[in-house]
Order: C-alpha cells, then sequence, then structure tokens
C-alpha cells in the first residue's frame, strides 16, 4: 500500500462494517422471536425474514466477502468483456477482525490514512423493505440492531470510538412517536448523525413520505437535536415496479445484471430528495443537514433542472420558495470516486461535496486516499473541504 502525501486529514464518509448473525435478533423482544432466521440452503447460509428466503445480500454470514475494489476498473472502464459479477469480484477472501471490530478497524485506518469515518452497517439495507407490512417488528428489530452496534462498535455506552469511528444507527419512521423515542436514545449514547432510508415510510395506511406534515415532529426533534441526517443507499423497494416491467416478481438483486433496473438506479434518491421539497419539509426545517451517501451523483443535475422547469410552470405547489436553494442550502453530496467531481462542485459548491470510499466493500476504493487524485486540480482549500474538513464541520468534530 503506497503511503500518500496529505496535507489535511481524510475523513471518510463512508466506511462499512459486517454484521455478525445475532446483530437483528441480539436485543429483539420474545414476541418477534423466529422473525429473522439463518438457514441452510444447499450448503449455505441464507438469511429468512418472515418465512422468505433473502438473496439480496448473498452471503448475510459475511464470513467470506469480495475483496475492498474489487469492481475498480469496473466502474472506471466499465465491462466491455460483459462478464458477470462474480468473474468481476475475483476471488473472495475471509473476513478479517477489522471488519467487526472497532480496535482492529483502527489500526486498518491508519494503514489506510484515514484519521475519521462513518462507518455504516450493511445487512440492515434489508430490514425495512421485507418488513413493510409489519411496522412495529421494523421497530423493534432496528432497535435490536443499534443496541447491537452500540455494544460492538461504541465505546463506553457512546457510538462515536475513540473520537474517530462515527458508528450510525438508524432510525425508522413508520410510527412517529417511536422515532422520536429512537431519536432521543441515539443521541443519549454520542450519536452524531442517523440513517434514514431513502424511501416512502411503511405504516398501517401503506406507503408515504416523511417529507409529509405528519413527520414533522421528528424532523422538530432532529434539528434540536443537531444531528445530521444521512441517506445511504438501500434497498428502497422499487424492485416492485422493475419486476412489473421485467414480467417477474423478485426482489432487489444487487449483484445480477438487470439491464432495466440499472438504466433506473438512481430513481429512488432522486424521488427521495425531490420529496424533501415537493412534500416541504426543508422549507418547514431549513436548519436540516442532509447526506446523500454511496448513491453517486449522476442524479442530481437532471434533478436540479426538472424542479427549476416545475417551479416555474407553478411555484404555488412549493409554496412559492424556491426548491433549488432549500436543496442547496441543506444537502450534501457523496459522490463516486469515478464521477465529475470538478462538475459536482461547480452545482453545489465544494462546501456541500463529501469524500467516501465506501470501504471495504467491492464497490468502492481498496486505498481510500487515492480519492485525492480525482480532485487534484481543485484548489487545495477546496480538497481540504471536500476530504474531511466539510464533514467535521457537519458533526462539529
Amino acid at each position: 500500500m503506497t503511503k500518500l502525501e496529505l496535507p489535511y486529514q481524510l475523513f471518510d464518509a463512508d466506511n462499512h462494517l459486517y454484521e455478525t448473525k445475532d446483530a437483528l435478533t441480539r436485543y429483539l423482544p420474545k414476541q418477534y422471536e423466529g422473525a429473522i432466521k439463518y438457514v441452510e440452503v444447499n450448503g449455505r447460509t441464507k438469511i429468512a425474514v418472515l418465512g422468505q428466503i433473502s438473496e439480496y445480500i448473498p452471503n448475510p454470514t459475511f464470513d467470506v466477502v469480495a475483496r475492498p475494489g474489487a469492481m475498480e476498473d469496473y466502474f472506471k472502464n466499465g465491462n466491455p468483456e460483459g462478464k458477470s459479477k462474480r468473474e468481476i469480484f475475483g476471488k473472495p477472501m475471509s473476513a478479517i477482525p477489522a471488519f467487526r471490530d472497532p480496535v482492529e478497524r483502527l489500526k486498518v485506518m491508519d494503514e489506510l490514512q484515514l484519521e475519521r469515518a462513518l462507518m455504516f452497517p450493511t445487512l440492515a439495507s434489508l430490514v425495512e423493505e421485507r418488513m413493510r407490512h409489519h411496522p412495529d417488528l421494523i421497530h423493534a428489530v432496528i432497535h435490536s440492531l443499534n443496541r447491537w452496534m452500540l455494544d460492538d462498535w461504541g465505546q463506553d455506552g457512546n457510538f462515536v470510538h475513540s473520537g474517530r469511528i462515527f458508528t450510525i444507527p438508524v432510525v425508522t419512521l413508520p410510527f412517529v412517536d417511536k422515532a422520536i423515542e429512537e431519536l432521543d436514545w441515539v443521541v443519549e449514547h454520542g450519536a452524531k448523525a442517523i440513517l434514514v432510508r431513502p424511501a416512502p415510510v411503511p405504516g398501517l395506511r401503506g406507503m408515504r413520505s416523511y417529507a409529509l406534515p405528519e413527520f414533522d415532529p421528528f424532523w422538530k426533534r432532529v434539528v434540536e437535536h443537531d444531528v445530521l441526517v444521512t441517506m445511504h443507499s438501500s434497498d428502497s423497494g422499487y424492485s416492485r415496479f422493475d419486476a412489473e416491467w421485467d414480467g417477474a416478481n423478485a426482489e432487489m438483486l444487487p449483484f445480477k445484471t438487470n439491464a432495466f433496473q440499472m438504466v433506473n438506479q438512481w430513481r429512488p434518491v432522486a424521488d427521495a430528495v425531490a420529496s424533501w421539497v415537493c412534500h416541504g419539509a426543508l422549507y418547514r426545517f431549513p436548519e436540516l443537514k442532509i447526506a446523500v451517501i454511496e448513491n453517486g451523483s449522476a442524479w442530481l443535475e437532471p434533478l436540479l433542472q426538472q424542479l427549476k422547469d416545475v417551479y416555474k410552470k407553478a411555484p404555488e405547489g412549493f409554496g412559492f420558495q424556491d426548491p433549488i436553494e432549500a436543496l442547496k442550502q441543506s444537502l450534501y453530496v457523496s459522490p463516486f470516486w469515478e464521477e465529475d467531481l470538478d462538475r459536482l462542485s461547480s452545482i453545489i459548491g465544494a462546501d456541500h461535496v463529501l469524500f467516501g470510499s465506501d470501504w471495504p466493500h467491492p464497490e468502492g476504493l481498496a486505498e481510500p486516499a487515492r480519492y485525492i487524485h480525482e480532485i487534484k486540480d481543485m484548489p487545495q482549500d477546496d480538497q481540504a473541504k471536500i476530504m474531511g474538513g466539510n464533514l467535521a464541520r457537519l458533526l462539529k468534530v
């Protein structure tokens, strides 16, 4: 691993832990026992949610995983030979202690030249969609996961470990009073940021946007706590629509090629961001800070152009408040390393761009510090903001 000369410290907005098998169930109340199980299928361990075996994450034990950065060439240069995802991933590796233990992770962060990192769960991304008809269960499982993260990745009852690893608890929103209770609990235990799924919220009467007025008490409390809201790539449920076009009935399978799904893959995050202004939450709570993580940035410019056009034709639909300005005030974006970062900075400003490596996932960078090569022509002040200064400012650390 090549050490780079860095004139600033790196604060990575997108690192991941790999959960243990009891992460979702260690603190799950007895009444929900059996909702999540690990089962053997043809000699391989799979996760079953409410009796349905999921292939969303092929190896949910994470004992063997793809190597960090295995897909770098794929994302930079494409796949002209049409290789399968298995071929692109290459030879897998056994999980190392740093994937599951914060003390070991700190040692690897030193090697990777990362001073600080946001630490996101991995398995959590399948929970809410597969339990959408059981909102009470979602709240219970998410709280169990958060308590597991506090146990295994926190320090002295705090979600921040050694001032360097900022573990991100999840807050699910089906019942607003329960969401506020969870928010208060994670903040009490030192959380600097929370993870909210970029998708409609399930509930007893169906799905609806988190930006509707019924959720205002929750966002008011978020503002009072002054925590960062992160919206990380997840299963947003859009595979239901893809399946209708495909004439199929399958769950989201992120590691299986589906050209139609790939064409539409940024629709969920574009809709999620649009909802903040179309349903008015950012006008009612302009102090909110929202970071979109591991969704790239290709969706942003088309969305802003579309919002501009709609605002011109129907300003009353936004309460006569400019949606572009509202988003530029509150939105922060962590782009993929292979994207046009200069262009993104010109659209929303370098103050709103966050470096994220997605380590140790195969879609990210094997050596996060190499991200600086992608912004080497920017002014050094802007580089320092993107590579850590912006995130440190948002979290007040």
